[in-house]
């Protein structure tokens, strides 16, 4: 709770005039978010060179699987069944995936835990969308989320660039997202980002850039998220 403020405070009119200033900016950042938005829809697609197997409540699956019948697959990768930063991307999404799957996008969340322990953490979370395990597959790895000994040893990339880690710190879980596309009977890989990649696609940080405080983390990023289920309750009385 804010106690008292030691932001500037202004007129109304001085208000008006800034906000009118930030618009423009605001407008221009619009502006060039649609211009990347063309560029990553024009990206050549990447044909999926192997069969993954993975793990949903409902048994085995394959890649084609999670598409469901639609031409394009959303994929968020999870890294652990204890990530609260992971949780709060996937509670947005949970909430807003129906609009997706109406639009012919697949989306299903993807962790290298075992099935029972992803479903019994969806479950405790409210969650609805597809849920799967990569547990034994390659897929992690070849879409650089996950690096074992070996991967860092070799040198290994993590979002388009060297990843600065030996192997002294394997294993290595990343979080990410993937995007596939299915046509004439193949599948391509057409997407991927990490990292602040993310950010823009965690629809709790962006409403908390509007709010007056901004996201107030005080030099440490997302260390105040929790799971939705392990906040207390705050009410004015």
């Amino acid at each position: 709770m804010v106690e008292r403020t030691e932001h500037r405070i202004g007129t109304r009119a001085e208000w008006r005039t800034e906000r009118i200033a930030l618009l423009e900016a605001e407008k221009e950042l619009t502006r060039r978010a649609d211009e990347l938005a063309a560029r990553r829809a024009d990206l050549p697609w990447v044909r999926v060179g192997k069969d993954y197997a993975f793990q949903t409540p409902d048994g085995p699956a394959s890649l084609g699987d999670l598409f469901a019948g639609r031409s394009q697959l959303l994929v968020y990768h999870m890294m652990n069944t204890s990530c609260p930063a992971c949780a709060s991307m996937i509670d947005g999404l949970d909430g807003f995936a129906a609009h997706l799957q109406g639009h012919d996008v697949a989306v299903a969340v993807i962790c290298r835990s075992p099935i029972e322990d992803i479903a019994a953490f969806g479950k405790r979370q409210g969650w609805t969308l597809p849920l799967v395990s990569s547990q034994g597959s390659d897929f992690n790895a070849d879409f650089e989320v996950f690096y074992d000994e070996d991967a860092l040893a070799a040198g290994a990339e993590h979002n388009y660039r060297a990843l600065p880690l030996g192997p002294e710190h394997a294993p290595v879980d990343t979080p990410g997202m993937s995007a596939f596309a299915r046509a004439g009977g193949e599948l391509f890989h057409t997407y991927s980002a990490y990292t602040r990649g993310l950010d823009v696609l965690n629809a709790a940080l962006q409403w908390l850039d509007r709010a007056p405080l901004g996201r107030n983390e005080a030099g440490n990023p997302g260390g105040w998220l929790k799971l939705r289920t392990q906040y207390d309750s705050v009410h004015d009385d």
